[in-house]
């Protein structure tokens, strides 16, 4: 009897452990469940503002202007070669200026101009046609003025006048182009040095780190392109303003040697009385 209520004992307590083993097992499966949820639900959340990060990113990145980019991108090339540069454009540019308000006050409607003198010849005299050239402005008119100034010398005088001045006032019409031509050389120099100098430094990050990577020579690799693209931009720009410039100046010259040639035989003609 005492066997027997022994073994329903032992029997009891055991049933009972494994009841409370399976429970056990049963709340640890829950609890990793949770778990398992909570992480995956960390992932999520974790995800959703990298997201939500990236787009931000993007957002501000395509609301930079051009300006800003431009701002960004020339710090980044060096600020020293990229100034340099950036004097070499604001130089030329002013000059380029200067000369297109100069050429353009200089243009004359030479036919107007050529009627008006030769119906003062007519009606007042060398003296008229003086006060019209005086009147006038432009290189034609002056090279008029100076052939009638020497008019009583005759009129091989005057054509020996005229090519003479002329000449001076050609020199005057292209004074300038020599600097902007300048300037249009030296950008892109001045961004090839930049280059050599990036690359210099690219080619020492690598010595100093040891290996070939591409975070240690991306710096140097930057400001060698960047000042190489902005002289090269600079270059494009005054070389344009540099041939609107020749091209002013070429069709000025032009009519000034129509015009002369028109103003030497409206002179011959009323010194012969025509």
């Amino acid at each position: 009897m005492k066997k027997l209520i022994a073994f329903l004992t032992l029997a009891g307590l055991l049933s009972f452990g494994f009841t409370n083993m399976v429970i056990a097992q049963e709340d640890v499966q829950v609890q990793t469940e949770g778990t398992n949820e909570v992480v995956a639900e960390s992932d999520s959340v974790e995800l959703a503002v990298a997201d939500e990060v990236a787009t931000l990113e993007e957002e501000v990145t395509a609301d930079k202007g051009f300006h800003q980019v431009l701002k960004e991108q020339f710090i980044a090339g060096n600020a020293g070669f990229m100034g340099i540069v950036l004097l070499a454009l604001i130089f030329g540019l002013a000059l380029s200026v200067e000369r297109i308000i100069y050429l353009n006050l200089s243009t004359t409607n030479t036919k107007k101009l050529l009627n008006k003198v030769e119906t003062a010849l007519q009606n007042g005299g060398v003296d008229a046609a003086k006060e019209v050239c005086k009147n006038t402005k432009g290189p034609v008119a002056s090279i008029f003025w100076q052939g009638l100034h020497k008019y009583e010398d005759g009129l091989d005088v005057v054509e020996k006048s005229i090519v003479a001045f002329g000449g001076v006032l050609m020199g005057r019409l292209e004074k300038g182009l020599s600097w902007i031509a300048l300037f249009i050389a030296l950008a892109p120099m001045l961004g090839f040095m930049g280059t050599v100098v990036g690359m210099i430094g690219a080619f020492a990050d690598i010595a100093a780190a040891g290996n070939i990577s591409a975070t240690v020579v991306a710096s140097g690799i930057q400001v060698a392109l960047l000042t190489t693209v902005f002289g090269l931009i600079v270059a494009i720009i005054l070389q344009i303003f540099y041939n609107y410039l020749v091209a002013k100046i070429d069709s000025i010259v032009n009519d000034m040697e129509d015009s002369t040639i028109e103003f030497v035989d409206i002179l011959s003609n009323y010194k012969s009385g025509k």
